[in-house]
């Protein structure tokens, strides 16, 4: 193995652009010393790596799981099998993989933690380390689990929801949105999607949402499309204004999905929560459900298995497959940080080591 590169965050800042700004910065990458891993140790030479929301929150120390500075962003990576440890089967080198997030890189909660995919080179334990499904590529493959699995967490298990349902989504450009309107689609359910860039919902449209709606202009649309009647589920990863407006479109007794906050990223710096009105919450009879996968799984690892065997049915069938708007060579880090920063890219976007 030859030496690399990588993105490094030397501190955490009040805001991820100012960390990437003056706190991060790209250094040499010694290749991994073999002698010292582990017998069930993987090297994954990385070929592509998720640019994700959660990579600039943690910056600016605003995530539940944050890993010590010094270290390197990038919590989702897929590449090729470099090295393994003499006790590791079923894999050989060359093969192509993706890493489980929850096992290995800034967002797991073990030793492997130090690994993020802004990297040449990542280490992982080889229950972390899966072949790539179906005919996915690099680019696709390290925008699956994250996204889908949040997805499928929100409509599956906390939203239970049902073939012939309509569902409006939130923010459905941006990377789990678009992976709810792909969830829900194959859940048998009628999506609405919903953002504020007519070019993006086209693009939205084009990967499978039956109906598009501006966001501002929801309540009207929305009542057109469904006779009046509303919609059954809400899947919110935005927060703000949007919330407000999406809880005057629903059904009596419709379930909304609390999934993020995307409108309002410093919430947590600012120490003064966000409000929803309870007099709608009573009058429309919602059951509102807060849907935060990572720390749920954490709390029961139980709920996992079947999530995470559905997402890659799902992936290795070709019946779901990642949209990737965008790609950088690890070189032009900032620029990538940038987009998503700025809700640029649709959809995943990616680094190339």
């Amino acid at each position: 193995m030859q030496d690399g590169k990588r993105v490094v965050v030397e501190r955490f800042c009040d805001s991820p652009l100012e960390a990437i700004d003056s706190a991060m910065k790209l250094e040499p990458m010694p290749a991994p010393d073999t002698s010292t891993l582990g017998p069930r140790d993987v090297v994954v030479a990385i070929r592509s790596a998720q640019v994700g929301w959660v990579d600039l929150l943690m910056t600016s120390g605003q995530y539940q799981h944050l890993p010590k500075p010094p270290y390197v962003p990038g919590l989702e990576w897929a590449g090729v099998v470099a090295w393994k440890g003499k006790d590791v089967a079923g894999l050989a080198e060359g093969d192509g993989v993706l890493v489980d997030g929850f096992l290995a890189g800034p967002r797991s909660l073990g030793e492997y933690q130090k690994y993020g995919g802004f990297a040449s080179y990542g280490v992982a334990p080889a229950e972390a380390v899966m072949r790539i499904p179906g005919k996915l590529s690099f680019d696709q493959a390290c925008c699956l689990l994250g996204n889908y699995e949040t997805a499928t967490h929100a409509l599956v298990l906390r939203g239970n929801v049902k073939a012939g349902e309509t569902v409006l989504i939130l923010g459905a450009s941006g990377a789990t949105g678009l992976a709810a309107v792909h969830v829900a689609k194959l859940l048998g359910a009628t999506v609405i999607a919903a953002g504020r860039s007519e070019a993006k919902l086209a693009v939205v449209k084009a990967e499978g949402a039956d109906h598009v709606v501006t966001a501002g202009k929801m309540r009207d649309a929305i009542k057109a499309i469904t006779g009046g009647k509303g919609v059954d589920v809400v899947y919110d990863g935005v927060g703000g204004e949007a919330s407000l407006e999406a809880m005057r479109c629903v059904k009596f007794g419709a379930r909304f999905l609390v999934v993020g906050w995307a409108s309002t990223p410093f919430v947590a710096k600012q120490g003064s929560p966000n409000q929803l009105p309870t007099n709608l919450m009573m009058m429309k009879g919602l059951d509102v459900l807060g849907c935060p996968t990572v720390i749920a799984t954490v709390m029961n690892p139980a709920i996992r298995p079947a999530r995470l065997e559905r997402v890659m049915k799902w992936a290795e069938s070709g019946a779901l497959v990642p949209h990737v708007s965008k790609a950088w060579p690890l070189e032009e880090w900032k620029d990538a940080m940038r987009a998503k920063w700025a809700g640029e890219i649709v959809g995943g976007g990616v680094l190339r080591p």
